[in-house]
């Protein structure tokens, strides 16, 4: 059963608001961050039930907790975040995250919804009526991303459209497919269409000038792929709200952080987009993205306001943001405003224990068996062609754009092969949802990989097998591992399975606990650094490069793809 304080009855929040009877629960003797004016205010807070009704004044409570030399702040709100990439459950990822004192996360599902349709984006919807934090749904709508990859599932407007009421969905969800937009494409237009007048979320990576106009006459309205101040501030001020990224992968607030004043908060917010427990547990979550904001030079009211009032404000979320009577009871207890150290979370009322995370309900996991690729070969990763002049994805670290490289590389035996001192290894993306058994190889430049190879089934969007490597038969044991353990991550070398870590759940999430995951986590990075990898995440890393809608270059199942042609190479 749902753990959620329930709404009480409006007299109640009445009489408990006016002092004529006692609160549910008063937080006693903390200071409250008014992000309206931006002062530290002292007072009791009162709640009844799932609601704030008391604040500027002292109130006694049935049940009242000490908060004394605490400061009170409103609990965050990720605004646009994919659960599976955490590589745990809804159910993990609410027991992970909400201690962080994140209680409203938006989360797109579209990494399932592309292994198992409207399957998985039901999963979502059911599971989020038994977590504590509350959690909405966004309508993947880009599943696939584009036409040039393989996906187990496709999903067309009129697939959606039956979900556009459902209590827990806010809007269609990032809008992967900008040249489809900007082209007018028919089945794009349809769902732009279905949601006119809603919310939609964008996705304009470098989208600027014209085309940055054309994208949000369609109707859409936030981004999480700005990298720049400059393009930050275009977006600003051309009515898009910016949700300023921090992942494990794609690290963009120190580039943004100059945009991050009182002045422009108010149309700012913070999402974390893919964020594993390897770094929850060593970083952080929301809290590390304020406190390093702040350590940036961020005035601690605009990285607060950008936590929670402004994400409220951009998502129509009237009901929370700040700490005041009305408002949905969800805060956050810290003990500074520059550490942003977590001490004690309330979300719709109820504090975030131990005892409350036991005391959810939960519903089975869908997407089962779902890795379904042929059985590979040794051979399978040669790469033919007789123009040694080569394309090569170039790796930016911390960035999930790459560089469009040419390299030049001679055939060799009808195979251009590896070259380590040149920091040129294979890349291959094998098609595992038993639609047509695709492949294709290419060349990466940035991992170090020395030895080995290192495979994934979480390969954005369409999460067929990632496989880079330096050794063909090592990259064919990592392909056929994965098969085997359902999907996961795995490292290799010389016929050895160094590490791994199964994730059952459509190819992306364990079904273990977040613990367990970080540990494995812990493995695998210490297992890739051994055969050389110098990347800092090589797996979510790997994962972007098979992603044909962040320029520049890509690969997918059907072959090296050029998103700034956004066609795949001849």
């Amino acid at each position: 059963m749902p753990v959620l304080a329930p709404q009480a009855p409006l007299s109640a929040r009445i009489a408990q608001g006016r002092g004529q009877a006692p609160a549910d629960l008063v937080l006693k003797g903390g200071r409250v961050f008014d992000l309206v004016t931006g002062d530290l205010v002292e007072t009791d807070v009162a709640i009844c039930g799932d609601t704030i009704v008391g604040t500027f004044g002292s109130f006694s409570g049935r049940r009242e907790v000490d908060v004394s030399g605490r400061i009170l702040v409103p609990g965050f709100i990720d605004t646009h975040l994919h659960i599976e990439s955490s590589l745990i459950t809804p159910f993990e990822f609410d027991r992970c995250v909400t201690p962080h004192g994140v209680t409203t996360a938006i989360c797109d599902p579209h990494e399932i919804a592309n292994v198992a349709g409207l399957t998985g984006i039901r999963y979502f919807l059911d599971a989020s009526a038994h977590l504590l934090m509350d959690l909405r749904v966004q309508l993947s709508s880009c599943v696939p991303s584009t036409h040039m990859e393989t996906t187990g599932a496709r999903l067309d407007a009129a697939d959606l459209v039956p979900l556009i009421d459902h209590p827990r969905t806010l809007g269609l969800a990032e809008f992967m497919n900008y040249p489809g937009v900007l082209m007018q494409d028919a089945s794009v237009m349809a769902k732009l269409k279905a949601w006119s007048g809603r919310h939609i979320d964008g996705h304009a990576p470098l989208v600027r000038g014209l085309d940055l106009n054309a994208y949000l006459s369609a109707g859409i309205r936030t981004d999480h792929e700005t990298t720049g101040y400059e393009e930050g501030l275009e977006k600003l001020r051309k009515g898009m709200r910016v949700l300023i990224r921090e992942g494990s992968v794609s690290k963009d607030l120190q580039a943004l952080v100059p945009l991050l004043t009182e002045r422009h908060s108010p149309y700012l917010c913070f999402c974390t987009d893919d964020r594993n427990p390897l770094d929850i547990a060593e970083e952080g979550h929301f809290d590390f993205i304020i406190r390093t904001a702040i350590a940036l030079g961020a005035p601690p009211l605009a990285a607060y306001r950008a936590a929670s009032l402004s994400a409220a404000e951009a998502f129509g979320l009237k009901d929370r943001g700040l700490i005041a009577p009305g408002k949905r009871a969800d805060i956050a207890v810290i003990d500074a405003l520059e550490t942003c150290n977590v001490a004690q979370v309330f979300a719709g009322g109820v504090q975030a224990t131990p005892e409350a995370f036991a005391a959810r309900g939960t519903i089975p996991p869908v997407a089962r068996h779902s890795v379904k690729a042929p059985r590979v070969e040794p051979h399978h990763f040669r790469t033919g062609g007789n123009r040694a002049e080569t394309p090569v994805i170039g790796v930016v670290p911390g960035r999930i754009i790459t560089e469009h490289l040419t390299h030049e590389i001679a055939p060799r035996d009808g195979d251009k092969s590896v070259d380590i001192a040149r920091d040129l290894v294979k890349i291959a993306v094998i098609e595992r949802h038993g639609v047509n058994g695709n492949r294709a190889t290419g060349f990466v430049q940035g991992f170090g990989l020395q030895r080995g190879a290192i495979g994934s089934t979480v390969c954005h969007d369409h999460h067929n097998i990632a496989v880079v490597g330096v050794d063909y038969a090592d990259m064919a044991l990592a392909a056929n591992r994965l098969v085997e353990i359902e999907g996961g991550f795995i490292v290799v070398e010389g016929g050895r399975i160094l590490a791994e870590l199964p994730l059952p759940v459509a190819g992306l999430m364990s079904l273990e606990s977040f613990e367990h995951v970080h540990d494995r986590l812990v493995e695998l990075r210490a297992a890739a650094r051994s055969i050389g990898v110098s990347l800092h995440d090589p797996f979510l890393q790997l994962a972007f490069l098979a992603l044909p809608v962040i320029p520049h270059l890509k690969i997918t199942d059907m072959g090296m793809v050029d998103v700034d042609r956004f066609e795949i190479m001849p």
